[in-house]
């Protein structure tokens, strides 16, 4: 057990413990404080794992690796993001959702086989019915044509809480297990979407509680509608567009959203319009994504809109810009002027992992202990763990227990390995500079993965065929 200066215990036998310690005291340790326990955790959780992961063990066996030793051996076992969509399109398209969990049980340690399908006929059905039994079911947008589907669990539901909170009382400087705050988010009440589930999931634990969430649909988001989409735009891509079999139904709820989808911007206007208005003067909490509350913003200056809520308000922004391109260059000032806040709070994460990476008053996105970040070279070598370094992301979650927790990510970012950040938080940290690799000139996003590339085929033609 490594018991740093600072009186922080990391047991690497229970990392999922760390995450209950106060940000104070996790962000105050230095690298030489955490690298071994946090070695010693990702070879444990290897050992843990691999019996009961299909999918872990397989790419394991062709990798020729046994066991994690140093940072390098764990990088050939990384998944990239098409393990989690790997599933055969037509499964969905069949609605063969037997098939589909048989795929998923091949990433999980939990026992999918005594699940009831046979009344599942839809894709929000399928995720209804895997969260009745003990999952946590997130999946993408579905924006490169399928769905991504990540097999969190009940069993990682109380780290994942505590490092919610944590990292957002470190980002935002208030604790909303336990102070009262308004929130206004600019999506949907519900759904399975990462995002859309993690602002339920949360917004239930928080001390407003979630009447006290305002959202601008009060209704789910269509899982089925998404990969609907997705498969859309896969089947015009091959030219098989009147090849689907799809529910009439469906169609027309398609026909709706895409209806929505046009008259959103009239939506967020009122509704936000709406919400200034009448919490004028209170402590609110608005909570989005960044390139859409830029867009509010910019909006709702051009109809003259004035916000005047009460000292102590936050805004809350992840995701980037997500293609606004007319962004103002201070985008920060530009919506503290606007919202009449003071307090920009921002946090780096994704969905497939529950350790986020809190904004420092310096401007740097600091990791915590139970996030062990690395960066890959084109080649998908690791960068050296020193000074500065720029390269893609990957990252190890060891707050992951029924999963495997290391994942390649489609973001360049420049990494800094020095504990001499400006705010005094000493762990690694990133620039706020992130781009996504398929977001930069020529939209390239091909990954090489660490070990040889026919290993890493063959695991992937293992992992798609069912």
């Amino acid at each position: 057990m490594s018991k740093a200066a600072a009186g922080v215990e990391l047991d690497p036998e229970n990392a999922t413990e760390w995450a209950a310690q106060p940000f104070e005291a996790l962000l105050s340790l230095s690298r030489d404080e955490i690298e071994g326990a946090q070695l010693q955790a990702m070879a444990r959780r290897f050992e843990r794992l691999r019996p009961g992961v299909t999918a872990l063990d397989k790419l394991a066996t062709r990798q020729g690796v046994d066991r994690i030793d140093s940072f390098e051996a764990a990088a050939p076992l990384l998944f990239d993001h098409r393990v989690y969509k790997s599933y055969p399109l037509s499964i969905i398209e069949k609605r063969q959702f037997d098939r589909l969990t048989a795929w998923l049980q091949r990433l999980t340690t939990n026992d999918l086989s005594t699940i009831p399908l046979d009344d599942v006929r839809t894709v929000d059905g399928w995720l209804e019915r895997l969260d009745e039994h003990g999952m946590i079911m997130l999946h993408s947008t579905g924006t490169t044509g399928k769905l991504s589907f990540l097999p969190r669990s009940r069993v990682e539901w109380p780290a994942w809480q505590n490092a919610f909170f944590e990292a957002t009382r470190a980002s935002t400087g208030t604790d909303a297990r336990t102070e009262v705050q308004t929130t206004f988010y600019p999506g949907y009440r519900s759904g399975h979407t990462g995002g859309t589930k993690m602002q339920r999931l949360f917004g239930e634990q928080t001390a407003a509680g979630e009447e006290h969430r305002h959202v601008l649909y009060d209704y789910a988001i269509s899982s089925d509608l998404l990969s609907l989409a997705a498969r859309l735009r896969s089947a015009e891509e091959r030219g098989e567009l009147d090849k689907l079999d799809i529910d009439p139904e469906l169609l027309e709820q398609r026909d709706r959203l895409i209806e929505q989808g046009r008259r959103r911007g009239q939506d967020l206007e009122a509704w936000f319009t709406k919400l200034a208005d009448e919490f004028r003067g209170q402590r609110v909490r608005i909570n989005g994504v960044t390139g859409e509350l830029v867009r509010l913003a910019m909006k709702g200056r051009e109809k003259g809109l004035e916000c005047e809520f009460a000292d102590g308000s936050i805004i809350f922004t992840a995701g980037g810009m997500k293609g606004l391109e007319n962004a103002p260059e201070d985008w920060e000032g530009y919506l503290k002027d606007f919202f009449g806040i003071e307090r920009l709070a921002s946090v780096y994460g994704m969905s497939e992992c529950m350790g986020t990476a809190p904004m420092c008053s310096a401007g740097f996105y600091h990791f915590f202990p139970y996030t062990v970040p690395n960066l890959l070279d084109p080649d998908g070598n690791l960068l050296p763990r020193e000074g500065v370094q720029t390269g893609r992301m990957v990252l190890f979650d060891l707050l992951a227990e029924s999963y495997w927790g290391g994942f390649i990510t489609g973001d360049k970012v420049t990494m800094h390995w020095d504990d001499d950040c400006g705010c005094g938080w000493k762990s690694p940290r990133i620039a706020r500079d992130i781009v996504r690799f398929s977001e930069l000139e020529g939209g390239d996003d091909k990954i090489s993965c660490a070990g040889t590339e026919e290993a890493y085929s063959e695991f992937m033609t293992y992992v798609s065929s069912v």
